[in-house]
C-alpha cells in the first residue's frame, strides 16, 4: 500500500503508512525542532523538556502515563536531537486512539511542576556526568565543538549543568510552545493503521493547536575544524575525525552516503580491511555521514590502543585520499546494495518507518517511494563520489582525541597526512 500525506487546517501534517498483515502499529509525533534551535542560555532545555513532559501531563501522573500505555501491551518513548524531537508509541492493533491522546497530552498539556523540575534537573545533571565519564560518548561532544564551533550543534544536546539549572516551569512552558508549534509538527503512523481512523484521531488531538509560528530556524552551521584533545588514563584511545560535507537536502547526499559506506561502512570497507584485518590496529573503526538539513560532515570513529593512535590516524587519512582518487566498480556496486539494504530494512520495522516518513516530510514536504530512493542511490556515479571527495578536502579537518598522552598527536597526524601533500 502507498503511504499518504495529509495536512490539517492548522498546518500539522499527517502520514498514514499501512503495513498489511501486522497486528501492531507505531505512532510518532515529531516536532521538527530540537537542540539546534537553542541559544546558549537555553542549552539543554529541549532535552530537559522532553524529560519533564513525562513527569505528568493531561491529568495523568508519571506512573499513569506509562501504565495506561503498557496495560494495553504498548510502549512509549521519546528522543531529542538537534533538529527534531520525537514522541513514540508502539501498540497493538486498536491502540491508536489511546496512543494519540497520551502523546497529545505530553506535547500540549504537560504539568511542569516546580518540584518535579528540581528533581529532574538532578537527573539530567547525572546524565551529563555519565556522558562525560563514558569516553566513547564524550569524544563526540569534543568533535561537535571542533566541527561546528559556537553554533548550537557544536554544543551537547544535554546542555550544561549551569544552563539546565536556569530553567523554570514558566520558561519551559514558553519554550514548549515554540518547540512543538504546529508549523513543524508531523504525525506519522505505520503498521496496523487506517487512514480514516488516523485522520480522525489527529484532528481530535491536534486539530485545535494554534497555527502560530514556532522558534525561528537557526542559520546553517559553518564547519570550523581544528583539534580537540583531552588526556585521560584509559586502556583505549578514542579518535574522531570530521571533514566538511553536505546536508540531507544537497544533491550530493547519496554520493556522500556511498563514500562513507565504501570508506568504513561495513566489514568489507576500506578502513575495516586495512586498519583492522590487515594491520590489527583497531577493534572499532567505522565511517559515517553526519548530516543535518543544510549542512553536514563525514566522520570517522576509531577505538584503538594509545600506542597505535598516530599510525591508525595516518591509515585513515591515506584511505580517504585513495578513495577520493578512485573508487572501484565492484565496491561502488557493493556500497549501493548495502545502502539500499539499510534503508529498506529500516522500512520493515514500523517505528523506523514512521520516523523515516516524518523525516522526509520535515525535510522535503513530501514522501519518497522506495523505488525513487533506490533510483537515486543507483544513479550515483564514480564522478559523483570523486566530487564529494573533493568537497571533503576543501576545508580544515576537525579532530578529537581522548586517551593517554601518547595518543594525543593522532589528530595532528591525520591532518598532516591528508593535507600536507595538497
Amino acid at each position: 500500500m502507498t503511504a499518504i500525506l495529509r495536512t490539517l487546517p492548522n498546518g500539522v501534517r499527517v502520514v498514514c503508512d499501512p503495513m498489511p498483515g501486522l497486528e501492531t502499529l507505531a505512532l510518532s509525533v515529531v516536532a521538527g525542532r530540537g537542540a539546534a534551535y537553542e541559544d546558549p542560555a537555553r542549552s539543554g532545555w529541549s532535552h530537559l523538556l522532553e524529560h519533564m513532559v513525562f513527569k505528568g501531563a493531561g491529568g495523568r501522573s508519571a506512573r499513569d502515563i506509562v501504565e495506561v500505555i503498557e496495560s494495553g501491551g504498548g510502549s512509549i518513548n521519546a528522543a531529542t536531537g538537534y533538529e527534531r524531537t520525537s514522541f513514540q508509541v508502539r501498540a497493538l492493533k486498536g491502540g491508536l486512539d489511546l496512543g494519540m491522546d497520551v502523546i497529545a497530552d505530553l506535547v500540549r498539556r504537560p504539568t511542569l511542576d516546580a518540584s518535579d523540575l528540581a528533581r529532574e534537573k538532578q537527573v539530567v545533571a547525572q546524565e551529563i556526568a555519565e556522558a562525560a565519564d563514558a569516553p566513547d560518548d564524550y569524544v563526540f561532544d569534543l568533535i561537535q565543538e571542533a566541527s561546528w564551533g559556537d553554533h548550537p550543534i557544536g554544543r551537547p544536546i544535554l546542555g550544561t549543568v549551569e544552563s539546565v539549572e536556569t530553567a523554570t516551569p514558566a520558561a519551559l512552558s514558553s519554550w514548549r510552545e515554540a518547540l512543538y508549534a504546529a508549523d513543524h509538527l508531523v504525525i506519522s503512523a505505520t503498521g496496523a493503521v487506517d487512514e480514516a481512523e488516523l485522520m480522525a484521531a489527529a484532528e481530535r488531538a491536534f486539530g485545535d493547536l494554534p497555527a502560530t509560528p514556532g522558534a525561528e530556524i537557526p542559520p546553517p552551521a559553518a564547519f570550523i575544524g581544528g583539534p580537540r584533545t583531552e588526556a585521560r588514563k584509559l586502556e583505549q584511545a578514542h579518535l574522531v575525525f570530521m571533514l566538511p560535507a553536505c546536508g540531507s537536502r544537497d544533491t550530493d547526499y547519496f554520493a556522500l552516503r556511498i563514500f562513507a559506506e565504501c570508506l568504513g561502512g561495513g566489514m568489507s570497507s576500506r578502513l575495516f580491511q586495512e586498519a583492522r584485518e590487515k594491520r590489527g590496529l583497531a577493534y572499532n573503526i567505522d565511517a559515517y555521514a553526519d548530516t543535518y538539513a543544510d549542512h553536514g560532515a563525514l566522520g570517522i570513529y576509531v577505538g584503538c590502543a594509545a600506542g597505535d593512535a598516530v599510525e591508525t590516524a595516518k591509515v585513515c587519512a591515506d584511505e580517504v585520499a585513495k578513495l577520493v582518487s578512485r573508487i572501484e566498480d565492484a565496491e561502488l556496486a557493493r556500497a549501493k546494495a548495502q545502502l539500499k539494504a539499510h534503508m529498506f530494512m529500516a522500512r520493515e520495522q514500523p517505528l523506523s518507518r514512521a520516523e523515516q516518513g516524518a523525516g522526509q516530510v520535515l525535510l522535503f514536504d513530501r514522501l519518497y517511494p522506495p523505488a525513487e530512493l533506490a533510483a537515486e542511490v543507483d544513479a550515483v556515479t564514480p564522478a559523483d563520489v570523486a566530487r564529494v571527495g573533493q568537497r571533503l578536502l576543501a576545508g580544515r579537518a576537525a579532530t578529537a582525541v581522548l586517551g593517554a598522552k601518547s595518543a594525543l598527536k593522532a589528530g595532528e597526524a591525520f591532518d598532516k597526512a591528508l593535507f600536507a601533500a595538497r
